[in-house]
């Protein structure tokens, strides 16, 4: 019979052959999945036998994990922002840098009652959701939108389970504003702050094999990647409070034409933040402000 140690090492050994990165992460987490039990535990049981009654659905799980199947998937969640949200293959798997960006968005929001805030291409709703529950003080509207259906399943078990305040719409950008039908309960705009992660792969580029398990709508977004964002950045400006603040995560070498095409919009104040590995991955901007409509009687400015 197997210990704890040895089943640790074979299995770490068994991925690492197989090119996954962050074997003995995986091989753990998968051991503490199985187990009940965690990290801590592991370790002061390092010369404890492993039943075969464990042994048996670890190795079903270390097949799929060798095979590329995500490790949020084998575990049916992700900690993201100091919660655990539920992850599945109906939405993009949750990466480090979407926390990144959230950080960055809650450091430069100006936080009043009441504010507007959108979640654009939810999917499994870690940023919306995370947003409600950071500004909570603050009673904020947050309304979250994707065009799949499976996807905004997902966004509301995670904000049923997580206690978040938000409103979801299915929407291809911001076609749900639109009205099609005379009953369709619009969304409301008037946003203060707008966070997006939209597809932005190139059409045709090789993915690794844990992203490839993402949905494809999610992912691809024409042959440069960046068809979707080009029309979110253009619809979203009707829909935007004064100096709204409008941040995406875009891939590492898009940040500055994403920049670029904000300012030629309008956008003002454009920057791209930096993640923390030094990459280019988060163009921001502001909207520009609003011109109040002059009242009717009252002379115009050159009178």
């Amino acid at each position: 019979m197997k210990t704890v140690q040895e089943v640790l090492v074979s299995g770490t050994q068994y991925l690492e052959a197989r090119g996954i990165e962050g074997a003995r992460h995986s091989m753990q987490s998968l051991m503490v999945h199985v187990l009940g039990c965690d990290r801590t535990w592991l370790y002061l049981h390092f010369d404890d036998p492993l039943a075969e009654a464990s042994l048996a659905p670890l190795r079903d799980l270390l097949r799929q994990r060798g095979q590329g199947v995500p490790l949020q998937h084998l575990l049916g969640s992700t900690e993201f922002f100091r919660r655990e949200f539920r992850t599945d293959a109906r939405a993009l798997i949750p990466r480090p840098e979407t926390e990144e960006l959230v950080e960055l968005a809650l450091q430069r929001t100006a936080r009043r009652d009441g504010m507007r805030v959108l979640d654009m291409g939810c999917g499994s709703g870690i940023i919306g959701i995370t947003l409600a529950l950071e500004l909570a003080a603050h009673r904020p509207a947050v309304v979250m939108a994707d065009i799949s259906d499976a996807a905004l399943a997902l966004t509301l078990e995670n904000a049923a389970a997580l206690g978040a305040r938000v409103q979801t719409y299915r929407s291809d950008l911001f076609s749900a504003w639109q009205g099609e039908s005379e009953s369709a309960v619009l969304p409301p705009d008037g946003f203060d702050l707008v966070l997006a992660n939209l597809p932005y792969v190139p059409d045709g580029e090789q993915v690794a094999a844990e992203v490839a398990h993402d949905p494809a709508t999610a992912l691809y977004g024409g042959p440069d990647g960046l068809d979707v964002v080009r029309r979110f950045l253009q619809d979203a400006l009707p829909r935007l409070n004064s100096r709204a603040l409008v941040m995406l995560e875009v891939g590492h070498d898009q940040g500055e034409q994403t920049r670029a095409l904000m300012e030629q919009l309008g956008y003002t104040d454009t920057a791209v933040l930096t993640d923390m590995s030094g990459k280019p991955r988060f163009p921001m901007g502001y909207a520009p402000v609003k011109q109040e409509p002059e009242k009717e009687g009252e002379p115009a400015a050159d009178e």
